[in-house]
């Protein structure tokens, strides 16, 4: 338990062979929560939380909001089995100080031991205190070490086998000796003999559950002996016993004392009533029987609460009437998980691969309590929240009279799924752990249960695809998660890491927009944050704690405003609808700069009695444009005394055009790269614009043409129009795409001047000036590319300025056309209307673009590169630079304002997608930009499986393909034919298991069939049934769409906001989700399920049914034909199957993988390596044609090659070579190749594993 999961592969990989190294790293950890614990661990006013995650444990505070924040994570050696919290007690004596008053967690696993752990404030990890050897490292059911029970007060613990088998400790008062003091097991070491195990008192048989039962000692003596109650379902039994156990401390004996058995329905759980000193829920199907232990020679039952009234379950999988039949001996330590875990058949279907389990056999049953959990404190009337596995919340009071106990069960708390375990919080908060699906934290509040927040469990991934969705060398993982009614597609990505500084209450409805203000350029910090709602401005001081302001600074507060911002310093300017608004702030409002008057100075300009729609502020310059009609306002502004200034119209043109937005980029430049005196700075601008260009009078536009235009003004030329970048986007057939109308635009300078645009359909553009070779090539006007501008009269109404000439030359003489700007590059970031927010008022600066999700735009690279910012989903982001927080970034998300900070670490987000069902494999379609998922479970009453057409950015299902009744999907890949590709479906037509206990297959049917992916327009079979249309699906909104965090990596030493020059993205690639359907090609029915499909030499491809796989190929490039050209057979059922140019590997349920190579001319298959040991195939995967990486069924990896010997010499008998494994803990269900990373050091490509 000690030993890390880092340490311990690194140890094993110094044992490889051949010089060839393996570095085992965890990208994303296992997000399944098995256990859950409340103690004071970090201190003893904290309440923390301890998620137990199978091979990881994570540290994690339930905060004041409802939000479960990660504190820590540590991965472990092994797999935990179980946690219990040992309270601190006052009778022990601490072994240091930093230990005083903390509670230690106890934890077993199949390491055998049992470890007691505590938290190092200063290692920020846990920290083992001592380890207690309880058995051989290992699973076996007769070893201790299955399951923990600690009495209330600290003082024993109790730790279990699976069966017959159960040690007790108590715990040292002493602060001289180990925490153990005394130990004993029952039955004894010496008392293995037969007569013990047909003592009708003893513990023979599977133990269920256990925990220790309180005593009220009136006089306390020095030896109190512990009583322990134990749930037991003893052979051939189909009533569990209830035993109570009492070790007599001073003999060093353990005795039965009481049995209790009571007929009716199945007992599965015992649970003490805390502070009530005797009493016990004794958890059965259908009902909830109250035990009275106070005296322990003789229970008894007080209360019992039925849950008849129940509505049963929608789907109900438990309890399917089956023919029993004894398991075999690799099969124990899953009956005895099967029963003890999920309280269902211990063999549920017959299959350990199956997950489609049919439900035609299942039939209804009472409900039963799944998980509980007591409120925490020590309230006189103890409460307990439980959930039935109907996904009803229900809460049981318990009070005490001289009556007796008295049971209130009070109505229906919450509906929603099924929970494994429950932890009642501080605060009213309840985290609700879910086994394949997102947990969540409800708050109890006015007799309901309301959900405030997930949980993320992602597992189990049951197939993911690897890819560069943008080709810019960032990664992506599509990920089928969980199970049916909770499958969903994850999309997990590369992010930034933040860390969160301030929180505020969710007060603030209806946020229009927000920017943060400087009162002089010069400024290093911002002074005021502007708030802007329907009907309303506020103005907030700037800092770690927001206070309102709006009457101090003069910002006229019962308006929306539309912009805002510095027009000279100590001059703010407030845009709303029907007025420019100039004030002066006095000095309380912004620290000493504003004007020395107990009220601020305002004056007003308007258009008349047309509405302003946009606005932009910047030196000494105001832009306001008008909507019915469309004009273009430019203003400044004039000083009349030290404290009174006016607005003034410096002129006004008409619109062709309806402006869409409109931004000024400021003077103050800080180039990253120069430091020095501004004559350096000053020639890297005339360097980096081009010719004509001044950065300090110009300003960009977007229009509803639509376009983004580049203009000019100087007070005695007037607007010039230097550059013109239309919009006009249209897909792969040639359609245009709707919603391409500007809804950000802003100008950059890094290295050479360029305009950035983010769409209202969620696009983000590039526009860049055109090379100096295609600008110099046009000779004269009448040559240079015609584009027209979206301003009309720009000469007519200048109000002192005359004889403007619209026009622009590089060799400074006016031209008659604007320079025509290219579009180098189009991405699809969202699918909500795309806002460009620098981080500072550097034209160089990176830019937060906010669609649906936030991302960092880097705008250094070329083209277009981004990475996701590990955030939820939010409303509107400004940057903050204070003196507590000089990096600051303010979120509107969820009417709360989050002050965060980006920090140089790399985190993953995982963007959630619910498609229903179970989702089986996922594909990515490289044409289309589509992605194929296959889902099984589905609740219709035509079809339970399908392949669906998914976009990747909605998670929208376009069409879909629909299997036939009672038709299973079970493998898909796409396979090529000729230029064209195609995609393989595996299926099965059987309902039952696919493989016989001997690991053989059973005698089933299956389908192969062929699909064809093609483009609406295209097709003259649109009309096909089984086609959906775009839209149709039955995705649910779920109200946590982004989920983000987990797995924290260091950055390289670079900066994090600038990037090198690379050579991706180049051109321009368009996101529009086109009109897909699948069509029918070919079908055929085989002999065996078809479990395995693969693409074989880019010309065959190979699939399996039963023990038996083929070659197949496409006669004449036909995909409505397909051949069978080979056949190879094992001896048992296969699993997998996989390629690497002429190499096959086959894997197999009992015999592991297989080598085997093709003859093309003689068309015959030749097996011609075999695994060295048997293993139950996961998946497999060849890295090249002599080495293959594996997974199994018990949580392990190996990396098995073949010599380099000839074929022809080789024999086929165990002759792999195993040069690498180590232990997971967690079954790998998928392998898949990805692109070498330079700060990997591995000698091979990297690989993922999906658990």
């Amino acid at each position: 338990m000690a030993v890390s999961e880092e340490e311990s592969s690194s140890a094993k990989s110094r044992s490889v062979s051949h010089g060839v190294h393996y570095l085992a790293k965890c990208v994303l950890r296992g997000s399944v929560v098995l256990q859950v614990v409340q103690g004071h661990i970090r201190s003893p006013s904290s309440n923390d939380v301890v998620f137990g995650k199978e091979t990881s444990l994570e540290l994690v505070i339930v905060d004041e909001d409802g939000i479960a924040q990660s504190i820590c994570e540590q991965p472990v050696f092994g797999t935990i089995k179980d946690l219990a919290i040992l309270p601190w007690n006052e009778k022990f004596h601490a072994r240091s100080p930093q230990m005083m008053g903390k509670d230690l967690l106890v934890v077993v696993s199949d390491s055998g031991k049992l470890s007691f752990l505590t938290f190092s404030n200063e290692m920020h990890r846990f920290f083992p205190l001592t380890h207690f050897q309880l058995s051989a490292p290992g699973n076996s059911r007769y070893k201790v070490g299955r399951m923990l029970a600690i009495d209330s007060n600290g003082c024993f613990i109790a730790a279990s086998a699976y069966v017959d088998q159960l040690t007790m400790f108590s715990v040292s008062m002493s602060a001289s000796s180990d925490i153990i003091d005394k130990k004993i097991s029952y039955p004894s070491d010496n008392e293995g003999g037969l007569s013990i195990f047909r003592d009708v008192t003893s513990i023979y048989g599977t133990i269920w559950s256990m925990c220790f039962i309180s005593r009220d000692f009136c006089h306390p003596s020095k030896e109190q002996n512990p009583v322990l109650a134990v749930l037991l379902n003893r052979r051939g039994s189909f009533l569990n016993d209830l035993l109570l156990l009492e070790w007599n401390t001073r003999e060093h004996t353990v005795n039965v004392i009481s049995q209790y058995t009571e007929a009716g329905p199945l007992a599965h759980e015992v649970v003490e009533v805390p502070h009530s000193y005797g009493f016990a829920f004794l958890f059965r199907d259908s009902d909830a029987l109250l035990m009275d232990f106070r005296d322990v020679h003789n229970p008894n039952r007080v209360h019992r609460i039925s849950f008849d009234f129940l509505t049963t379950s929608v789907e109900e999988n438990n309890f399917v009437e089956e023919s029993f039949r004894v398991p075999d001996a690799d099969e124990m330590f899953n009956v005895a998980a099967s029963a003890l875990l999920e309280l269902s058949d211990i063999i549920k279907g017959e299959d350990p691969m199956n997950i489609d389990e049919d439900c035609v056999n299942v039939k209804s049953h009472p409900n039963y309590v799944c998980s509980w959990s007591w409120e925490p404190g020590t309230g006189k009337n103890p409460r307990m929240i439980f959930c039935v596995d109907s996904g009803e919340f229900f809460m049981v009071e318990i009070c005490f009279d001289s009556d007796g106990p008295r049971v209130d069960l009070s109505e229906c708390l919450y509906k929603g799924l099924p929970c494994k375990a429950l932890l009642w919080v501080e605060g009213g908060f309840l985290a609700a752990i879910v086994e394949m699906g997102d947990g969540m934290v409800l708050k109890l509040e006015d007799g309901r249960l309301l959900c405030r927040s997930p949980i993320q469990n992602i597992a189990p991934i049951l197939d993911m695809s690897v890819m560069d969705y943008h080709d810019e060398k960032h990664d992506q993982v599509f990920a089928c998660c969980g199970v049916a009614p909770e499958g969903s597609l994850r999309i997990i990505r590369s992010g930034i890491s933040v860390e969160k500084l301030l929180r505020t209450s969710p007060i603030y409805q209806g946020i229009t927009g927000t920017w943060t203000v400087k009162m002089k350029a010069s400024d290093s910090y911002h002074s005021l944050l502007v708030l802007s709602f329907v009907e309303q401005t506020r103005v907030l001081s700037v800092g770690l704690s927001f206070t309102d302001v709006t009457d101090t600074v003069g910002f006229q507060p019962d308006v929306c405003t539309l912009a805002c911002g510095l027009v000279g310093d100590g001059l703010l300017v407030q845009i709303h609808q029907n007025a420019v608004r100039l004030c002066l702030p006095v000095a309380a409002a912004a620290r000493p700069d504003g004007i020395p008057l107990s009220s601020p100075v305002c004056t007003s300009w308007s258009p008349g009695s047309i509405t302003i729609s946009l606005g932009a502020v910047g030196h000494n310059l105001i832009v306001v444009s008008t909507s019915s009609p469309c004009f273009l306002f430019i203003l400044g502004v004039k000083y009349l005394s030290e404290c009174h200034c006016e607005v003034y119209e410096m002129q006004h043109v008409s619109l062709q055009n309806e402006l869409s937005c409109m931004s000024i980029p400021q003077r103050h430049f800080e180039q990253k790269q120069l430091t020095s005196h501004s004559k350096m700075v000053d020639k890297y601008l005339v360097d980096a614009l081009p010719n004509g260009v001044d950065i300090g009078n110009t300003f960009v536009i977007g229009t509803h043409k639509p376009s983004v235009e580049i203009l000019s003004f100087l007070p005695n030329n007037g607007l010039r129009v230097l550059a013109v970048g239309t919009i006009s986007l249209t897909n792969t057939m040639g359609t245009a795409i709707s919603g391409c109308i500007p809804q950000d635009v802003r100008l950059v300078l890094v290295g050479r001047l360029y305009v950035l645009s983010g769409l209202r359909n969620g696009m983000l553009l590039r526009f860049e000036w055109p090379a100096a070779s295609t600008m110099t090539s046009f000779v004269s006007s009448s040559q240079r590319p015609y584009c027209s501008s979206s301003l009309v009269n720009l000469d007519a109404s200048l109000s002192k300025v005359t004889g403007s000439q619209i026009c622009i030359d590089i060799s400074e003489k006016p031209k008659d056309n604007p320079v025509h700007l290219q579009l180098v590059a189009v991405r699809r970031i969202g699918i909500t209307p795309a806002f460009l927010i620098p981080l500072s008022d550097s034209l160089d600066a990176d830019i937060i673009t906010l669609s649906d999700r936030p991302w960092l735009l880097q705008t250094a690279r070329h083209s277009l590169s981004y990475t996701s910012i590990s955030f939820q989903p939010s409303t509107h982001v400004t940057p903050v630079c204070c003196v507590e927080c000089p990096k600051g970034i303010l979120f509107v998300a969820e009417n709360c304002l989050h002050l965060v900070e980006m920090v140089h670490t790399k985190r993953l987000n995982v963007q959630k997608f619910h498609l229903g069902g179970t989702p089986r494999k996922v594909l990515y379609h490289s044409e289309s930009r589509l992605l194929l998922v296959m889902r099984t479970e589905l609740r219709h009453d035509s079809y339970s499986s399908d392949i669906c057409c998914v976009d990747p950015l909605s998670g929208s299902v376009l069409s879909s393909f629909r299997l036939d009744p009672g038709e299973t999907g079970k493998t898909m890949e796409l396979v090529r034919v000729g230029n064209d590709q195609v995609l393989v479906i595996g299926t099965s037509l059987s309902a039952g298991p696919a493989i016989m206990p001997s690991g053989e297959a059973e005698s089933t049917k299956g389908r192969l069939i062929v699909l064809c992916l093609e483009n609406m327009q295209n097709s003259d079979s649109a009309s096909m049934t089984f086609c959906s249309k775009a839209g149709s699906s039955s995705q649910r909104t779920s109200p946590f769409r982004e989920i983000v965090g987990y797995a924290a990596e260091q950055l390289s030493s670079g900066s994090l906001c600038s990037s090198p020059d690379d050579n991706s993205c180049d051109g321009i690639k368009l996101e529009e989700t086109e009109s897909w359907h699948l069509r029918l090609a070919y079908s055929t029915i085989w002999n065996g399920m078809v479990l395995a499909v693969c693409p074989y030499l880019d010309r065959y491809f190979l699939a399996s049914a039963g023990n038996t796989f083929y070659v197949c190929g496409f006669p004449n490039d036909n995909s409505q034909r397909v051949r069978r050209l080979a056949v190879g057979r094992t001896r048992f059922m296969i699993m997998t199957l996989t390629a690497h140019f002429t190499r096959i590997a086959v894997g197999d349920c009992r015999d592991g993988i297989l080598f085997y190579t093709y003859h093309e001319d003689a068309r015959k298959l030749d097996q011609i390596y075999c695994d060295p040991v048997q293993r139950l195939v996961a998946d497999c995967i060849l890295m090249d044609v002599d080495t293959a990486v594996v997974s199994d069924r018990k949580g392990s990896i190996a990396v098995l090659s073949c010599s380099n010997q000839l074929e022809d010499n080789a024999s086929p008998e165990r002759n792999l070579t195993r040069s690498c494994s180590f232990y997971m803990g967690e079954i790998a269900m998928t392998i898949r190749k990805v692109r070498s990373c330079s700060h990997l050091l591995a000698v091979h490509q990297p690989i993922c594993f999906g658990l």
